[in-house]
């Protein structure tokens, strides 16, 4: 009888940590992280290294394109609301999101007709970069309004749904062998809206709880000047994450761009972890904060053991695999490893050090410490990629998160109310 109450026990600890919306956020990440992995391979195996590199510069142009639609709401959405109702939150996050989704596609239409043709990839190009963007902005949004609703498992599910398309699509390409790089990253623009959109009505039909708590104008005031706060950090991070990938076309070219996207995309899985976490706990630790309970050094020091014990073993294991899974052809990413994985987890550290300061209401702070983090890294970009290619790139990654994180935990420090 023992026996099967420690394991009835031990059957209700798992439950409840699969209920755990870090737990869900994280399932989700892993996903995100291992789909990307399978389209980094198939997308090697299908396309030249110069290819490759043109799919991932659009992707990165998408990519900071959401953080000027979101203008820094993505964080402080969920830090404001708690318990609120799916619907209504759905609502107060398209106020927010309507004004900037309009102008973004207002300037690129204007783009589109007036931009030179050396400045301009084309109308079709121009276009299917500005609805992606829309739909990974609304894909971002749907993950704050599923942290504040507590709809987390409704976002694991969507984001389980997409990536079985987006696999599929990619999937499909590889066997016709097509080649053209807008083929690839039209799979990526079918795959997140639909799962998205379909979700998004399901939340606005369901009907409100009582128990919910309301939302109320000042509430998506507070979001907006908060986040206007933490514009310059979602600005600056992304920044940070990205605008390496598109400095090497320019410094290098975009073959070099094809051998460090192969490694990079991995590596950034890392410290997915240690977001999720942070991020699901916001509202939490702001809670914490407010009645004086917060204690930020415990979480700081579990994060870096975490990095401690992972990186050795996620290092080692790419260097191995990087020949035998993508080719001889992107042998020349080997050197790269290393600094990336390093990368990798002062940037996941920096995650957590950065959400106590969000708790505790620094946005300022948090912005200063991306926007250092950015000039650091794009000055190392500058300097090095021209002398020693995608290693200088790797090297600018880790100097600059580096700072982001010195910087973090020294504010986390002097910052103690």
């Amino acid at each position: 009888m023992s026996e099967v109450r420690v394991r009835q026990r031990e059957s209700t600890w798992l439950l409840g940590m699969l209920r755990e919306p870090y737990v869900q956020l994280l399932a989700s990440q892993v996903l995100t992280g291992v789909v990307a992995l399978a389209a980094n391979v198939l997308m090697v195996r299908s396309l030249t290294p110069t290819h490759r590199g043109e799919v991932a510069l659009m992707l990165q142009v998408v990519y900071l394109a959401t953080q000027v639609l979101l203008l820094g709401t993505e964080r402080s959405f969920v830090a404001a609301y708690h318990n609120v109702a799916a619907g209504p939150a759905v609502r107060a996050y398209a106020r927010l999101f309507a004004v900037p989704a309009a102008l973004f596609l207002g300037a690129a239409v204007i783009y589109a007709l007036v931009a030179p043709h050396r400045l301009s990839p084309g109308p079709l190009i121009i276009g299917m970069l500005a609805w992606y963007a829309l739909i990974e902005a609304a894909g971002l949004a749907t993950r704050s309004i599923a942290i504040a609703a507590g709809r987390v498992r409704d976002f694991l599910l969507c984001r389980v749904i997409e990536a079985l398309l987006l696999l599929t699509g990619l999937i499909g390409l590889y066997t016709a062998g097509a080649g053209h790089p807008e083929t690839w990253f039209i799979a990526y623009l079918v795959a997140g809206a639909a799962p998205t959109l379909v979700y998004v009505v399901i939340w606005l039909r369901l009907p409100v709880d009582e128990t919910a708590a309301p939302i109320s104008p000042e509430q998506n005031r507070l979001v907006r000047r908060e986040g206007l706060a933490l514009f310059p950090a979602a600005l600056s991070n992304m920044a940070m994450l990205r605008v390496d990938r598109l400095v090497i076309p320019a410094l290098a070219s975009t073959a070099a761009l094809g051998l460090y996207a192969s490694v990079a995309t991995m590596t950034e899985l890392l410290a997915w972890p240690l977001r999720a976490y942070a991020d699901s706990r916001l509202g939490r630790w702001r809670a914490a904060y407010r009645e004086g309970t917060l204690r930020a050094k415990p979480i700081v020091l579990a994060a870096a053991a975490y990095v401690l014990v992972v990186v050795p073993l996620v290092a080692g294991g790419l260097y191995l695999l990087i020949e035998p899974v993508f080719g001889h052809h992107y042998a020349p990413a080997k050197q790269i490893v290393l600094p990336l994985v390093v990368a990798a987890g002062l940037y996941g550290v920096s995650r957590v050090s950065l959400g106590l300061l969000i708790s505790k209401g620094y946005g300022g702070l948090v912005s200063t410490a991306e926007i250092a983090g950015f000039a650091v890294s794009f000055a190392a970009y500058v300097l090095l990629i021209p002398k020693i290619g995608i290693l200088g790139a790797a090297y600018g990654s880790l100097l600059g998160y580096g700072a982001c994180l010195i910087f973090s935990l020294a504010a986390t420090v002097v910052v103690k109310r």
